[in-house]
């Protein structure tokens, strides 16, 4: 059993207070990178290791778009998404399916019901059924197939480890992140995810998220043409309302959160911070992440401060807000 992330690794990162009484308490730990890429800061240990579930697709994408993939605008940034299935969201997935010989049917991401509830009550009034199309990783999934039917490979195995897109993926994560793979699991949506340090993690992000599409090497190009669809499509990215989208369109940051409590997040100057919670909540992520990138004098506090007034960070009792989700005083 490999060592991973334990409570010996955490610090108190935020705190949710009722009437005065904090009654839970999130852990966890964080680094941040400077514009150059120089560890600012270190909360908790950042050295061990975690699995970086969806926040894993941005060096995903990439690795599929320097295979071949041709995506660009919508499409390049839903192959990075965990989006809530809206028809929006699946008319551009049907699309980068289409547009390379493909169909619903070879996706291997599981059928779901889309997690926007409007869209699911729409579906349920028509009599609809789980789709692997709403399926929230399904832009990833369509990205893959689409970086085999450009170089040749086999769709069939697509998402086993040993398919050369796989290894190609692999070998990505390897170089943006500046290690080596120490295990390798299979995520909920069925595909291979790699396990690496925070601080690991930290310095792919870091390195997608500052790189310029003027670059003379072709990996960081695709970099840069990813966080530009990102950020001129945020809707993709998770859904309207939604905190990633909401990040990316009031901060100009890079977001992508992940299962379990991961979250990264890129300033507009490079500024980088990833975090995971110990408990693998996900509703302190944007929170963290935004107040350290403030801290760091990447992001402004009112703007910052304006997005968690969106944020769903509010504790009520009866009809009345009696306390919040805010950050720990710790850290």
């Amino acid at each position: 059993m490999l060592e991973t992330f334990t409570i010996q690794d955490a610090v108190e990162l935020a705190v949710v207070e009722r009437s005065g009484f904090v009654e839970s308490r999130h852990a966890g730990a964080a680094v941040v990178l400077s514009s150059d890429g120089e560890i600012l800061a270190r909360h908790g240990n950042a050295d061990a290791l975690i699995l970086p579930r969806s926040s894993l697709k941005p060096l995903q994408a990439v690795a599929c778009i320097t295979a071949g993939a041709p995506l660009e605008g919508e499409q390049l940034a839903i192959s990075t998404a965990s989006h809530v299935g809206t028809d929006r969201h699946a008319a551009v997935v049907r699309d980068i399916l289409t547009q390379g010989g493909l169909n619903e049917d070879d996706l291997g991401c599981p059928p779901s019901w889309p997690t926007d509830s409007a869209t699911r009550d729409e579906m349920v009034r028509e009599h609809g059924a789980p789709t692997r199309i709403r399926m929230g990783c399904s832009g990833k999934h369509a990205a893959m197939l689409r970086a085999c039917v450009a170089t040749g490979w086999p769709t069939d195995g697509y998402l086993d480890p040993a398919h050369p897109l796989q290894l190609h993926i692999r070998e990505v994560v390897e170089r943006l992140s500046g290690e080596k793979v120490a295990h390798t699991a299979i995520d909920g949506c069925g595909a291979p995810v790699h396990s690496i340090t925070l601080t690991g993690l930290a310095r792919a992000i870091h390195r997608i998220g500052s790189a310029s599409e003027r670059s003379p090497f072709a990996l960081h190009r695709v970099a840069g043409s990813l966080v530009r669809a990102v950020r001129e499509n945020p809707w993709t990215i998770e859904g309207p309302g939604r905190p990633d989208t909401m990040a990316i369109e009031k901060l100009g940051v890079f977001a992508k959160y992940g299962a379990e409590g991961i979250m990264v997040m890129v300033a507009p100057d490079g500024t980088t911070v990833v975090l995971k919670t110990l408990d693998g909540s996900t509703r302190v992520g944007t929170l963290v992440a935004a107040t350290l990138l403030s801290r760091a004098g990447a992001l402004q506090a009112a703007d910052v401060d304006a997005i968690f007034a969106a944020l769903p960070l509010a504790v009520h009792g009866g009809d009345r807000e009696v306390g919040a989700i805010r950050i720990s005083p710790l850290l």
